[in-house]
């Protein structure tokens, strides 16, 4: 007797169909279209969970340069300026720090400027 695939074959299906779920006409019914659908979803996902992390680091870089701005300096100069300070901040934290602590932003700032004034008298 031949074997049959049965409750396995339900089983399969049911997990296809569970993550499927809320998908619009034959991609949240029909096998084979749920198939395709959850392939070229998990390629989606995986693709953008990378340019999740590019979209944010652009996003702080333009808050950092129009944080910056007001205290006239340039993006470039001011990075520029923080490896000469020494100060080890990274994008995401000066943006925050732009947004939520001025003051606190302005002290750094005004080390960026002393930094690059040490840098053009020596140069």
């Amino acid at each position: 007797m031949r074997t049959r695939k049965g409750a396995a074959r339900t089983q399969a299906k049911k997990r296809l169909f569970k993550r499927a779920k809320g998908y619009v006409g034959g991609r949240g019914s029909l096998t084979r279209s749920v198939k395709e659908t959850l392939l070229r979803s998990g390629a989606y996902a995986f693709r953008d969970r990378r340019v999740r992390k590019r979209e944010f680091r652009k996003l702080w870089i333009i808050r950092i340069n129009a944080a910056v701005k007001m205290h006239d300096l340039r993006y470039s100069e001011f990075i520029f300026g923080l490896k000469k300070a020494n100060i080890g901040l990274d994008r995401k934290s000066l943006s925050e720090m732009a947004i939520h602590d001025p003051a606190g932003f302005k002290d750094v700032c005004d080390a960026v400027k002393s930094a690059l004034a040490a840098e053009t008298q020596t140069a």
